[in-house]
């Protein structure tokens, strides 16, 4: 029989604990006050007693801006292929018929992927999470919502490693970002599309600027008399002088194809910039196995625990066939062991 002083504690550890239910197995469960955030012993999954419902008020007028943004994104990328062959294909026409059919087929490939890739990017859905069941016990079996969130928006269990998107109004999986130029989040469903259109547009970006100056540079005469040779003062003076007054001055007589030309040329390489920025920071996450997001978490908990930093990351995600896999990371693998 236990003492009075025992039963006293006993009564107030009761007290002091409160019962709570558990939203992933729906058992009840005895918790301390102090922990609103607790871990069910059964299925796994993770309560927030914190956590208020949160609503989408302006969900659609995010979604209709976005896309209204990717039609006007997709009516200027038209616009710009349209211009440039208009202004540069027959001049590279008449330089060579054979220089002209390569070009226009380089151009036609480019275009359909940076068009496609860019489609599928913005039109496809990032990834929402599988239906799973959840809210009774006997349908939940043990760890079977290990590490899962509720998410109060969509009023269902949230994955790890997934996050709700209150532009796209729904919870996505391995969500990177969410992009405004694709009018979409960035996710499992979608990521690869996004990275293979960045490096389709910044190879599309790099070859009109290097065709469009190589077409001015024929069709623009000032361009054609400046000098090669290594710049001092005097040479810097004979370029003001003898090139870069008359090309100014032969600005006012430029037709409507030339000033196409200035403005692919300054555009495609504006673009391109940005661009390959983004596509070299998303290729280093890649690497690393992780995302945007996943990064940001991170460095916010001072976590410093990363994945393994190797080549095969990035063969998983680009899903690159078995014999090819095992060739690059065989190749990899060597070449660690040589510097080891």
């Amino acid at each position: 029989m236990d003492s009075p002083k025992q039963e006293d504690h006993y009564v107030t550890s009761i007290t002091e604990d409160h019962e709570t239910t558990c939203w992933g197995c729906g058992l009840r469960l005895i918790i301390a006050p102090y922990a609103p955030v607790f871990k069910c012993g059964w299925c796994g999954a993770i309560t927030n007693n914190n956590a208020r419902k949160k609503e989408n008020k302006y969900y659609w007028w995010r979604r209709l801006r976005d896309r209204c943004f990717v039609i006007i994104l997709l009516l200027f990328m038209l616009f710009i292929i349209g211009s440039g062959v208009w202004a540069i294909y027959p001049i590279v026409f008449s330089m060579s018929f054979f220089c002209g059919v390569f070009h226009l087929t380089v151009t036609c490939i480019l275009s359909i992927s940076t068009l496609s890739t860019y489609v599928l990017a913005a039109f496809r859905s990032p990834g929402a999470p599988p239906l799973i069941a959840w809210g009774s016990y006997p349908a939940v079996g043990r760890g079977g919502l290990a590490d899962y969130n509720f998410c109060h928006v969509c009023s269902k269990p949230k994955p790890p490693s997934t996050h709700h998107c209150s532009s796209c109004g729904m919870c996505v999986m391995n969500m990177d970002h969410h992009c405004p130029f694709i009018g979409n989040c960035v996710g499992a469903g979608n990521h690869r599309s996004f990275i293979l259109f960045l490096i389709s547009a910044v190879t599309s970006t790099f070859y009109v600027s290097i065709v469009s100056s190589y077409v001015a540079y024929h069709i623009w005469p000032p361009l054609r008399h400046i000098p090669t040779t290594v710049l001092t003062r005097s040479t810097i003076f004979a370029v003001l002088k003898e090139s870069a007054i008359p090309f100014l001055i032969s600005v006012e007589s430029l037709p409507i194809r030339g000033f196409v030309l200035i403005y692919l040329f300054f555009a495609s390489v504006s673009v391109e910039i940005g661009l390959a920025v983004l596509l070299w920071q998303q290729l280093c996450y890649i690497y690393e196995g992780k995302t945007y997001l996943s990064h940001l978490s991170s460095s916010s908990n001072g976590n410093d625990e990363v994945e393994e930093k190797d080549c095969q990351n990035l063969v998983r995600f680009f899903g690159c066939p078995y014999s090819a896999t095992r060739c690059v990371l065989s190749f990899w693998n060597s070449k660690k062991r040589h510097k080891k």
